[in-house]
């Protein structure tokens, strides 16, 4: 069987490639790959960044694969084939290094919901944006009802999701959906640029930010500032921070070691 998920590193950089054409849409074997390469870039110190993107122009993932879906009515054990999908997102969402979803095209429904793990997402200008789920009697199931308002707030999430309508790739930034737009072919290019950006940081330091945001966002403010404490607390204890501090005061560029 081939692999529909392909991983290249270069620099501290992964990039993620799901090329399951013509549309790169989330099957189970799409599903299956991806769990399987995230947890090898967690466990791959040498990877600082990861720059999540689908093959060719056409799309990022233009959803789930819903020739899937028939299989899944009547079924007894859905509920386990929905948490897999929840399970391998989740770890996506999770890992422990700034993750950077490129969209160089279509990006609906499950591929919407993809990129809302990601802690960036740059888009093409010809990309669009969108959960359609309505259309078909349904409605996200990847995880769209909870990161979508959390990131755009409810009335507009609602609003995308009972409408079931696109966005374009200058309305998603204007929403806050999409960090930055950029020219259609110059996405790889923009994306090499920030992660390789990130590649330079420090590691301890870039998985401790993620970690706070993450994890804080959930909390009220007294206690995410406590767990702010507790992380930098820890930062302190780590070779990073002595690199980093040391370069500062001797005016060079730090040589983090990412460990």
């Amino acid at each position: 069987m081939a692999e529909l998920v392909k991983l290249q590193k270069e620099d501290g950089i992964a990039v993620v490639t799901i090329d399951n054409p013509p549309l790169n849409v989330l099957s189970k074997q799409v599903t299956s790959d991806l769990k399987e390469i995230t947890e090898n870039i967690r466990q791959d110190d040498e990877i600082v960044c990861v720059i999540l993107t689908g093959a060719g122009d056409k799309a990022f993932m233009a959803g789930a694969d819903i020739k899937e879906f028939p299989e899944l009515m009547g079924n007894p054990d859905m509920k386990n084939y929905v948490m897999n999908s929840h399970h391998m997102l989740q770890e996506l969402e999770d890992l422990p290094k700034p993750t950077i979803a490129l969209l160089n095209g279509m990006t609906f429904g499950g591929g919407c919901e993809l990129a809302l793990t990601c802690d960036m997402r740059i888009a093409e200008g010809h990309a669009q944006l969108g959960l359609p789920e309505v259309k078909l009697g349904l409605f996200p199931g990847g995880g769209g009802t909870q990161r979508l308002p959390r990131l755009v707030g409810t009335a507009k999430a609602k609003e995308l999701m009972f409408s079931g309508e696109p966005i374009n790739a200058e309305e998603a930034e204007k929403i806050g959906l999409v960090n930055k737009v950029v020219p259609s072919g110059k996405g790889m290019e923009m994306a090499r640029q920030a992660a390789s950006h990130l590649a330079d940081q420090s590691l301890q330091a870039l998985s401790r930010i993620k970690k706070a945001v993450n994890e804080g966002i959930e909390m009220n403010l007294p206690d995410g500032l406590e767990k702010e404490a507790d992380l930098f607390v820890d930062i302190f204890q780590t070779e990073d921070v002595k690199e980093g501090v040391n370069a500062f005061i001797e005016k060079r560029k730090p040589n983090f070691k990412h460990r």
